[in-house]
Formats: C-alpha cells, sequence, structure tokens
C-alpha cells in the first residue's frame, strides 16, 4: 500500500487496489491539481506489486520520475514523481515498526574526528582519531584589510610582502575577499560601480572602464567609465584597436607604451595620450565573451608588469562571474515578472515563452489583427439570487476553471472575467495561421465539456447551466495596459464590442460568429445565416451565423 505525498506538504493522493486514479486540471478528475503546468487529464496511477504504476495521458508539460521524462513507469518508496512542475514522494501506508532509538557517537557520524575527550577511550571503547590541526576562525577584514596605500616596487599591485610566499597567499586571499563583496551585488549597475571602486582601492591606474558586448549587435558598448582623478576623467570610448584585439582573439595585453606600440595604432590612442595600459576580457560560462575589463596609465612608461596582468585576468574572471550571475538574476526577476502578471491569461507554454522575450513587460501596444472570444451563463442573475454566496462561488470556481483550461489548450489567451461572462483572443500575442480554426474548436470543446459538468451538477443535485458564445474578427490595439508591477494583457476597438454583441444575442448553448470571422475560417463548420444585428456605433447591420451542432 501506498500514497503519493507532495513535497510542499499540501496534498496527497490516496491508491487504493484494483483502482485507477485520474490525475490532472479538470474539476471531473479523480485528483484534481489546479496548478497551470497540470494538463486537463494528466496521468492515471495505480497501485502494482512494490509501487505505483505511473501512465502519462498526453499531458502538455509531461510526468517525470526523479527527474527523467517518462510515458509509463513504476516508482518505488521514496521516488519523486512530477506532474508538470508539481512534485510528489512516494510514500508506504504502513507504518515501519519501532526501532530502538541510537544516541550517535561523533565518531559514528563523521568517522576519523573526534574531540580531545575522545582521543582517551575505555579499554572497550574504538580506537580514537587524532586532531591533525586547529585553527581559529576569525571574521575578515575584508579588501581594505590586505591593501595598502601605495604600491610596492615594480608592480603597481597594492599588495606589499615580505617574500614571494607570502605575496602569494596575499593575492589569493585578496582575489577570494574580491569575489565575496562582488556575489553581494545583484543590480548590474551597483556591480560594476563595485568592480571599478575595487580596482581602484587595489592597482595604481589612472582609469578604469568596463564595456559589455550586446547580444542582438555584437558590439561593444561602454557601460562605465571613470578616471581617478577630474585631471584623468576617463573618456567613454576605450581605444578601439585594443578592444577589438582583446575580444577577436579572446587574450589579455599589457602594452608598455601604448602610443609607440605598432599593433595599436590609432587616432583614438594618440588623442587620449595612452602611454600604458592593460586589458583583459571578461569571459563567461562556455568561454563567451561578455565584455572587457580595461585599466590604462597616462602618464608612466613600463607602468605595468606581467604580474599585474596576471592579476588583472584572475580579477577580470571573478568580475566576469559576477556579471553573469547578475544578468542571470535579472533575467530570472524579469521572467518571473511576467509569468506573474500574465500566466493567469496565457497558456503555461505561451507564458513562458512570452517571458522569455526581451520587452516583454513593456508599456503599450499597436494594432494588429485578433479573434475575439465571448461566453456568458445565460440566465445567471436571476439563478445567482436563489443560491448562497459560497455556492456562487463554488459553481464559477469549477466553471471557469474547465473552461479557461479548454482555452488555454487551444493557445489562446484568457484577457478577463466579466462576472460571470468571459472573454478570450488568439492572435496576439504570438499568431498561428490556424488561430480561426482553434477558436471554432475551442467553442466546441467548451460547449461538450459543459455537457458534462450538467451531468456531474445534476447527479449532485445542483444547478444546471447554459452559456452564449459570441466570436469576432477584426483589427484591435493590443497590448500592455497598467504599470510595471501589474500589467494586463488586454485588446480594445470596435471588433471587441461586435464580438459582446453577438454573445449577449446568442441563446442557451448557442455559437453566433460574425462574416469576418467565417471568412478566415480554414475547415468552416456548417451554419445557419440569421437576421443581420445592429451593433452601437454602427450605422449598417451586420451578417451573423449560427453554429449548426
Amino acid at each position: 500500500m501506498f500514497k503519493l505525498l507532495s513535497t510542499t506538504g499540501e496534498q496527497s493522493i490516496d491508491l487504493q487496489p484494483g483502482r485507477t486514479v485520474v490525475v490532472g486540471r479538470a474539476v471531473t478528475s479523480d485528483v484534481p491539481i489546479y496548478d497551470p503546468t497540470i494538463s486537463r487529464r494528466h496521468a492515471e496511477l495505480s497501485l502494482t506489486d512494490g509501487g505505483v504504476k505511473i501512465k502519462d495521458v498526453g499531458s502538455s508539460n509531461g510526468t517525470f520520475l526523479n527527474g527523467a521524462r517518462v510515458t509509463e513507469a513504476v516508482a518505488a518508496e521514496n521516488d519523486v514523481i512530477t506532474f508538470g512542475k508539481v512534485a510528489f514522494r512516494v510514500k508506504e501506508v504502513i507504518a515501519p515498526a519501532p526501532r530502538p532509538q541510537v544516541v550517535p557517537s561523533v565518531s559514528a557520524e563523521f568517522p576519523g574526528l573526534r574531540g580531545a575527550a575522545g582521543g582517551a577511550a575505555g579499554a572497550g571503547g574504538a580506537a580514537a582519531g587524532t586532531i591533525v590541526r586547529q585553527m581559529p576562525v576569525s571574521v575578515s577584514g575584508g579588501v581594505p584589510a590586505i591593501v595598502t596605500a601605495s604600491p610596492s616596487g615594480a608592480s603597481h599591485l597594492k599588495v606589499t610582502a615580505q617574500s614571494l610566499e607570502e605575496l602569494r597567499e596575499k593575492k589569493l586571499e585578496l582575489l577570494l575577499e574580491i569575489s565575496k563583496e562582488l556575489s553581494k551585488q545583484q543590480e548590474l549597475d551597483r556591480l560594476l560601480d563595485k568592480i571599478v571602486e575595487f580596482t581602484f582601492q587595489v592597482m595604481n591606474v589612472d582609469r578604469v572602464s568596463i564595456l559589455l558586448l550586446e547580444e542582438q549587435t555584437g558590439e561593444l558598448v561602454p557601460r562605465i567609465s571613470r578616471g581617478r582623478t577630474a585631471q584623468s576623467s576617463a573618456s567613454k570610448h576605450v581605444p578601439q584597436s585594443i578592444a577589438r584585439r582583446v575580444v577577436e582573439d579572446r587574450v589579455a595585453i599589457l602594452s608598455d607604451n601604448t602610443a609607440a606600440d605598432e599593433r595599436f595604432k590609432g587616432k583614438s590612442i594618440l588623442i587620449q595620450s595612452v602611454r600604458s595600459a592593460m586589458c583583459t576580457p571578461l569571459m563567461g560560462t562556455d568561454q563567451k565573451v561578455l565584455g572587457i575589463l580595461y585599466v590604462d596609465n597616462l602618464t608612466a612608461t613600463h607602468s605595468f608588469s606581467d604580474d599585474d596582468l596576471k592579476f588583472l585576468i584572475a580579477f577580470g574572471s571573478l568580475a566576469a562571474v559576477a556579471i553573469e550571475n547578475s544578468q542571470r538574476s535579472e533575467r530570472l526577476r524579469r521572467e518571473a515578472l511576467v509569468l506573474s502578471n500574465f500566466q493567469r491569461y496565457f497558456a503555461p507554454n505561451l507564458a513562458a515563452q512570452i517571458a522569455q522575450q526581451e520587452g516583454a513587460v513593456q508599456l503599450g501596444g499597436r494594432k494588429r489583427p485578433v479573434f475575439i472570444f465571448f461566453s456568458d451563463i445565460r440566465g445567471f442573475t436571476p439563478m445567482s439570487e436563489a443560491m448562497g454566496p459560497d455556492e456562487i462561488a463554488t459553481l464559477l470556481t469549477e466553471y471557469f476553471t474547465e473552461m479557461v483550461e479548454i482555452v488555454f489548450e487551444h493557445s489562446g489567451t484568457l484577457d478577463k472575467f466579466m462576472g460571470d461572462a468571459m472573454m478570450a483572443l488568439w492572435g496576439a500575442p504570438i499568431a498561428h495561421e490556424d488561430d480561426a480554426d482553434r477558436v471554432m474548436q475551442c467553442a466546441l470543446d467548451q460547449l461538450a465539456a459543459l455537457e458534462k459538468l450538467n451531468a456531474k451538477w445534476k447527479e449532485e443535485g445542483r444547478q444546471e447551466l447554459g452559456i452564449g458564445i459570441g466570436i469576432n474578427f477584426g483589427e484591435v490595439f493590443a497590448g500592455n495596459i497598467g504599470s510595471d508591477r501589474r500589467l494586463e494583457y488586454t485588446v480594445i476597438g470596435d471588433a471587441v464590442n461586435t464580438a459582446k454583441r453577438l454573445c449577449d444575442t446568442a441563446g442557451a448553448n448557442e455559437i453566433l460568429i460574425s462574416e469576418p470571422f467565417y471568412q478566415q475560417l480554414k475547415q468552416p463548420p456548417k451554419v445557419d445565416p440569421l437576421e443581420p444585428i445592429r451593433v452601437k456605433g454602427k450605422s449598417k447591420k451586420i451578417p451573423v451565423y449560427r453554429l449548426k451542432r
């Protein structure tokens, strides 16, 4: 006997011998899971010898066993089954027999490690481990505690030491402290400020610049450039001759006398009077160049040493990791913002697709041809007067859960709820060639699903429903309306009013469509022409068709 317990502890699935349990998002499922990554009918579960048999039934986001996607498999004790993104762990129903409590010794938990007292074990005890070395752990003083006021010797790194070994240790300690500080900065602009600040703090340089590569254009864009003093105020442009070489060859460069260097002859260097410069690529994962870190000196020839360049390369590597993490955090934050705003309105796969697009949460929009779908419960107002608030909420929740799932299954966008009415879109924000047929099939599937819901509600002695559906096609304004914290993707225009008018005119379980929509269908169904209807704001009546069922 087994059961499934969600990893969050909020839901469990009890399994009985000889019975197959259907897991899905539909309210008619044996185990309804209301998560956007769950399909209406996601998977089937049943008990088998020694475990739980899983069978995926064509879900959109898949069923997984211990992280591997499966179509059919058997899960054992403590295995993790994931439906979409909702995870459950397999647990035995029968509690294990009680066992005597054992308090483990230090050596049992950590073999070979014991305290000083453990070394004097009794005659019958196990052989004691030996403490090899003991070191106090103190709070670090950070970067300022390592660097000095000015460099010493040939190097321009502000670290002094009595020996080469001590110098290496201090360099490693310095890089470790820099890494700790950079990891605290999540916002990119603040991170770049910190990188420049550390560069001036640990090296004797006149100017520091960071340029980042734009993914779309492949161009180096200056992000920050700063001079140590007003007299050495940094230009916004690093010498392009050096920058190109660093990015294209993926090498760090040290030039002792840049103005006289034959490799870097160019007006930009001469104008800026650069005497000495170092530049290192900022290398991300998979050897991807994120940009460059550039430092220069305007006065002293032969100012930088090989050790300075090696340190700059190491420092640049830490900076690149921090920049990549910051960019990843920003991307995840943006995607989370999009998903939080849009996952209620779009199918899960469509919401994820939108979240990965740059500028997806910007305000504004544009005109585009869109299919508009309205549905409304017939006679709901008088019906609700005889129902309690909890009954109304339960009824609408079950009804809308099923209807919205069908919209998502056909790649539609939920625009809004209006009391007992629902508005959905196709063709925006992402269009498909067969959007008209998707809308049509969605309307038919909603009526079929309503029949099943009505049958269920009738058995329970509850009120049955009838709905009217109106569909139109036309050009509208489509875009994001709201603020950067709360956006709603919606459409505005005359075509929306026409679709609403068609829905209002439709009888119980009727589908009314406009002529523009009918003309867009690749597989038009049989229809009956009705009397043209008048729409507010239009001088002429519009042709209307009723779908034959």
